[in-house]
């Protein structure tokens, strides 16, 4: 298994999630949260004063697939997401050594 954390543009938020369904995959946790990359913030003007935008908003979506899902999912990913412009995000991939659904005690792929 493989936990995926996808960090997106919050206005693609709705367009990954129906495209995740599509594929078949109905669960994923999504946080609002805020970050720079090479974007580095940016300026804007209120009330006539400029000021700094250092953190920018953006979206952490995680979702937990099967190995066999994986490439699925992450293409499906970046096709959803992807804007061409700096700032699209990124993902990563890490291992899941365990997951158990509390409610029913199953484990493994079964509990996804």
């Amino acid at each position: 298994m493989k936990k995926i954390e996808a960090i997106i543009k919050p206005f693609k938020l709705d367009e990954l999630r129906e495209a995740l369904s599509g594929i078949g995959i109905s669960g994923l946790t999504v946080t609002g949260v805020k970050g720079f990359g090479r974007q580095k913030g940016h300026t804007e003007l209120y009330r006539g004063a400029e000021y700094v935008v250092d953190f920018l908003p953006k979206v952490k979506v995680e979702l937990v697939v099967a190995e066999s899902l994986l490439d699925q999912a992450v293409e499906t990913i970046i096709a959803a997401t992807r804007t061409g412009k700096i700032g699209d995000g990124k993902i990563f991939v890490t291992a899941v050594e365990q997951v158990i659904r509390i409610r029913t005690g199953e484990s493994g792929e079964a509990a996804i």
